[in-house]
């Protein structure tokens, strides 16, 4: 099948954050969920293929494209689609400017030391 047949023609996803490659896909499990994705009519064979890979453990888009032998662009946007039906969560990675520095982990530890 065609990637714009399997994304009807879109290129971004529904989704109001972007999808990182390294981003994490797990699928959404609640309580009282019976059928969740399964009864989802609306959902095509590939978004189903995406939350059954996502049941056990979280899985990267990158790795989901590359399972799925598929385009990233269509699992980005294939993902958004679950995202919004709220059939699976995403867990972006820390941007690097977030992290904390080496360099002042060091100088607490120091100080510490000192006490």
């Amino acid at each position: 099948m065609r990637p714009y047949a399997m994304t009807r023609g879109r290129t971004s996803n529904a989704a109001e954050t972007k999808i990182d490659l390294i981003a994490l896909v797990i699928t959404e499990t609640e309580a009282g969920d019976d059928g969740g994705a399964q009864d989802d009519h609306t959902l095509s064979p590939e978004h189903l293929d995406i939350v059954e890979r996502c049941q056990v453990q979280a899985v990267s888009v990158a790795e989901l494209a590359a399972d799925l032998d598929l385009p990233v662009g269509v699992v980005r946007v294939l993902v958004g689609d679950l995202l919004e039906a709220s059939h699976v969560q995403l867990h972006q990675p820390v941007p690097p400017a977030e992290l904390v520095d080496e360099n002042i982990l060091r100088e607490v530890i120091n100080g510490l030391r000192a006490l």
